[in-house]
């Protein structure tokens, strides 16, 4: 009986698609995609015909063999004659340069698309950027994770590179930097993500034509770095987020982006400039998450294009960012308010003052306003809502939501009812605007 239930669990497996067991396979490391070798006849030679291939060091530990020795048997076994993905997890001090350069150079001969590199470097030792990775013809996704070195003399050359993920990476110098990216004319997508280990780039010079989306995560405090100077003339997302440079006076953002759709900009006040606010002026759809809030507004620069602005109020007199942007934002379709308040937020202090002309945008544009987690004992937050309220002759929709209070806090749930029952009793300027309340 026990035999003839492993034939017809054999069957079973006999009867599955090998296009469907091709993509089971895809989704489980190399390591265990072979050992369903021994699962039927019909499995036995399938895991070399798998078009992803994923290796963890940590996954091979075994006496019998080291971990170079079983990717090296892995990927010589292989037969896919198109690789998709080649995921690489290691240490520094067990695989040497030699070993990564013969797995990349084997996996360029079967076409290889995407490359991920994801380095542990004990006690802070660095791995240097394979040189066989500064010529390939079918990369199209590189991500570099963690103790790796970007060392490189002359640019790389990656004609069909279109995404580039670079997280906690070291750069031997600016122009390591540099000649990463300009041997790469067809990258779209570049994630630059920045840790608190130092290296040896004073400022980050990005000059990529064909770049449509770029993402910067900067959690860096190295005194000698002075900024980054971007030129993308193709650039329609940014996103830029950083928490460490605000005491950084030499600090600063050029960015020449006339294309900009999107714009994603989290912390660091002393970015927000009128150079560099100038320079965002093209986009349609703006969010922005600051701490010390303090803003120039340059009197050159309107947002003609921008239709929908997203903005976190959190951070203590953030209603003179919003004044500014309501300014300079005569087309301003979408209004969105986010208070997601950490418990050490300052809120302390500060008086908003009304602008002393009405935006234009308030008059002839804003149609939709919503406000998350409104704070509605606050003086000042109630008197911006009034104020839109008040003014947006052609506002449709108005949603507040607060956060919740527990059912047992009577008091503070007759004082909520109050203030937003006065909201409620508003004059608006637009006779079909629809108020409507969330509550969590």
């Amino acid at each position: 009986m026990r035999n003839r239930g492993v034939m017809n669990e054999e069957d079973r497996l006999t009867q599955l698609p090998e296009d469907l067991i091709l993509r089971v396979l895809s989704l489980l490391p190399t390591k265990t995609a072979i050992t369903t070798s021994v699962l039927s006849k019909q499995w036995r030679s399938l895991w070399k015909f798998v078009p992803n291939l994923k290796f963890d060091s940590e996954d091979h530990k075994s006496q019998d063999q080291t971990f170079s020795e079983g990717v090296s048997r892995s990927i010589l076994s292989h037969k896919a004659t198109v690789l998709e993905s080649l995921r690489l997890k290691f240490s520094s001090d067990n695989v040497s340069p030699v070993d990564i350069g013969l797995w990349v150079g084997i996996a360029f001969t079967r076409h290889l698309r995407k490359l991920v590199l994801y380095v542990y470097y004990p006690s802070h030792e660095t791995f240097s950027f394979p040189a066989s990775l500064c010529t390939c013809n079918t990369l199209e996704t590189l991500k570099l994770s963690l103790g790796i070195i970007v060392d490189l003399l002359s640019p790389v050359l990656m004609k069909s590179l279109r995404t580039l993920h670079l997280e906690f990476v070291s750069y031997k110098d600016d122009e390591s930097f540099r000649n990463l990216l300009s041997g790469c004319p067809v990258l779209e997508n570049l994630v630059l993500d920045r840790g608190e280990y130092y290296d040896d780039v004073v400022t980050f010079v990005i000059e990529v034509p064909s770049l449509k989306r770029l993402e910067i995560y900067d959690y860096n405090c190295d005194e000698r770095f002075e900024g980054y100077r971007i030129n993308v003339s193709s650039l329609e997302y940014l996103t830029f987020q950083e928490l460490t440079f605000q005491e950084l006076t030499d600090f600063e953002i050029s960015l020449n982006a006339p294309e900009l759709v999107e714009v994603y900009i989290i912390g660091g006040s002393y970015i927000i400039a009128d150079k560099f606010l100038g320079s965002l002026k093209s986009a349609k759809r703006v969010s922005f998450d600051l701490l010390p809030l303090q803003i120039v507004c340059p009197t050159s620069s309107i947002f003609y294009q921008l239709v929908s602005l997203e903005m976190h109020t959190r951070k203590q007199e953030w209603w003179n960012v919003l004044t500014v942007m309501l300014e300079i934002s005569p087309k301003l379709q979408v209004l969105r308010l986010l208070d997601y308040r950490n418990k050490d937020d300052d809120m302390v202090g500060g008086k908003w003052n009304e602008p002393k002309y009405v935006p234009e945008c308030l008059l002839s544009h804003l149609e939709t306003f919503v406000w998350e987690k409104y704070a509605w004992d606050r003086q000042e937050e109630q008197e911006v809502a009034t104020y839109i309220l008040r003014y947006a002759k052609q506002l449709k929709k108005a949603t507040i939501s607060t956060n919740p209070i527990n059912s047992k806090k009577l008091k503070k749930l007759e004082e909520r009812r109050k203030m937003l029952k006065e909201l409620a009793s508003v004059v608006r300027a637009s006779s079909s605007c629809h108020l409507v309340y969330e509550f969590e």
